[in-house]
């Protein structure tokens, strides 16, 4: 078996083709719960965020099964344009090291930023659920969200880093002038809009408008910061007291229009309006920017905001580089392991089940054995079967992943008469790097 991923992210492809590949949590549950009509894939964890969608999978080949994996994409989105351009692919070490640079934010819009760790365990812990992870995901998820942690904890690269809620209150305040005295209406009760409202608050924003369409979120989130919650269906009309509105919606569909914007424009008899819109897809109508008075960015142009610790972040993410770079060694060890730990267990029970035969024996003809001595005899003879298997085992290991992997799995077969390994496995599996045994 094979690890491979395909995806794209913000640095290979522009909002408008983002918002029509992002993945909702149902479509997630969806299309994992229908995983086995996809032949070739055996395992699958879905990771959609606000600037990337990727798919990871274990496949039976990459070059007949990367087709498979990106018709899955396109089925989870719905979507069957040509988007060639977009995507990327990576198996292998190449699909590990990904993986881990994106639990370490080294692959983010905002370098550091902490959302996509907790992101990378959302998506993991959907594909346990739905029960499309074994030994190979379960191990490269694992492993890749410790990574993540490493990062954090040994090197400064999430101190002083922004998130992309802190750039869009950065960058209202460069529009604005400063945000004291102003008013803000926030879109959506989400992880994103708290984030904003904390960043607002801290910036002097004067007053706080939460919107969304389950109006006991938005009054428990506009409560805590001591705002007003208003009925989704409302905020437009609020909005005429708004200097700034910000969106986080997780909405399939544009929840501001153009045609409510040019009323609410005349309502405000001139008032110039500023609209970031963070949510992907996205919540504002492109439209809406043309219009006069009305300033409007996407999550895009948060990446031009500017960023006085990059520099110092820069340098933390060469560490962090170091670190991605021993835990893909580490795991590529594990993978080695791993791919021969079906030919191990059987080596190791066949000898344990002539240890236990032998033991049994001799003492049926040694009645006179105390406790104590039958515990000696089990011991010893465990121990010899342990320092014999030793050398064998070892050879075993280290030629994992070399041109002599396949000799020492004939020789073992033959001489020890291990005529399976697995029911599934086939030769070609057992020569592949990344294949798994099922526990």
């Amino acid at each position: 078996m094979e690890l491979l991923m395909l995806g794209l992210n913000h640095k290979t492809a522009p909002i408008e083709v983002r918002e029509r590949f992002a993945v909702s949590k149902q479509a997630v549950r969806s299309g994992l719960a229908n995983l086995n009509e996809y032949e070739g894939l055996s395992e699958a964890v879905i990771l959609s965020t606000c600037n990337r969608s990727e798919v990871y999978a274990v496949v039976e080949d990459i070059g007949t099964d990367l087709p498979e994996l990106k018709q899955f994409l396109f089925d989870l989105t719905g979507n069957e344009e040509n988007i060639d351009a977009y995507l990327y692919s990576f198996d292998g070490e190449e699909c590990i090291r990904h993986l881990f640079n994106v639990a370490s934010s080294l692959d983010s819009l905002v370098l550091g930023e902490g959302q996509i760790l907790s992101q990378v365990k959302e998506a993991y812990a959907m594909g346990r659920e739905a029960g499309t992870t074994s030994t190979v995901l379960n191990t490269l998820f694992h492993r890749a969200i410790a990574t993540g942690k490493r990062v954090r904890t040994e090197t400064r690269i999430q101190y002083n880093s922004v998130s992309v809620s802190y750039a869009a209150v950065e960058l209202a305040r460069e529009e604005l002038g400063g945000l004291e005295g102003k008013n803000a209406l926030i879109f959506g009760a989400g992880k994103m809009a708290e984030l904003t409202i904390q960043h607002l608050q801290s910036r002097g924003i004067s007053r706080i408008y939460v919107a969304n369409r389950h109006i006991e979120r938005a009054r428990l989130l506009a409560d805590r910061f001591h705002g007003e919650a208003i009925p989704f269906d409302e905020a437009m009309k609020r909005a005429v007291d708004a200097d700034v509105i910000v969106t986080s919606t997780g909405a399939p569909h544009y929840v501001i229009k153009p045609w409510e914007t040019r009323q609410l424009m005349t309502r405000r008899r001139g008032r110039r309006l500023f609209l970031i819109d963070i949510a992907v897809p996205r919540d504002v109508d492109p439209d809406v920017g043309e219009i006069r008075g009305v300033t409007l960015y996407n999550i895009d142009a948060l990446e031009e905001v500017v960023d006085e610790h990059i520099q110092e972040r820069q340098e933390e993410a060469v560490r962090a580089r170091e670190i991605v770079e021993e835990e893909v060694v580490s795991i590529e060890d594990k993978f080695r392991y791993l791919s021969f730990r079906p030919l191990m267990a059987l080596l190791s029970d066949r000898c344990e089940r002539i240890r236990q035969r032998e033991v049994k024996r001799a003492a049926s003809k040694l009645p006179e054995l105390t406790k104590e001595e039958r515990r000696q005899v089990e011991h010893m003879s465990r121990m010899i079967v342990r320092k014999i298997l030793r050398m064998p085992m070892m050879k075993l290991n280290a030629s994992a992943g070399t041109p002599q992997e396949q000799f020492y799995i004939d020789a073992m077969r033959a001489l020890f008469k291990l005529d399976t390994i697995g029911e599934t496995a086939t030769s070609e599996e057992r020569h592949n790097h990344y294949r798994y045994a099922e526990q």
